[in-house]
């Protein structure tokens, strides 16, 4: 009796219960912000890598197109999201007893500002960076490209999440 209780009560839980998974982690009324306006990028870092800046902007609205049902416009839109990059430098690291060093690391600073038209409390600016370190071996131009892919995917990521997520 007590086992045939358990089975209707976890029946009725498991069908009563409606679980949604997003893995977007976006959470937009689309009904209320139907639409965005994603200004590109400007490059204001002391070195200047000339593909970095537009690299950056197309991932930001192909991140924005393949995770939203936002439709761009630039005439009243109702999100806005525009900044800069900051800050694209290279640091050594790990020291080695000839004093040069084994590792550098290539770090990149992107300053946001977010402003959600229809609901200002969710305005936001902030400063997001992101580092990959490589063997000194080699010259940043030998591993640049591939290097600023993965910055750009880590710094998008957390612009999208920050923007989008309400958590």
């Amino acid at each position: 009796m007590k086992k045939m209780l358990l089975i209707i009560l976890i029946s009725a839980l498991v069908t009563g219960c409606k679980v949604s998974y997003g893995f977007n982690g976006a959470s937009i009324n689309y009904a209320e912000t139907p639409d965005i306006d994603i200004r590109d990028f400007q490059n204001q870092a002391l070195l200047v890598y000339p593909p970095l800046s537009q690299r950056l902007n197309e991932g930001l609205k192909d991140q924005f197109t393949r995770s939203t049902k936002l439709k761009f416009t630039t005439v009243n839109p109702s999100m806005e999201l525009e900044g800069e990059i900051i800050r694209y430098d290279l640091t050594p690291l790990a020291v080695q007893e000839n004093n040069l060093a084994s590792q550098t690391r290539l770090t990149m600073a992107v300053k946001y500002r977010f402003r959600n038209n229809k609901r200002p409390e969710q305005d936001k600016e902030e400063t997001i960076s992101a580092y990959r370190d490589f063997d000194s071996s080699y010259m940043l131009t030998d591993v640049q490209d591939n290097l600023i892919e993965e910055l750009n995917k880590d710094i998008i990521d957390q612009i999208f999440n920050a923007t989008m997520s309400n958590w």
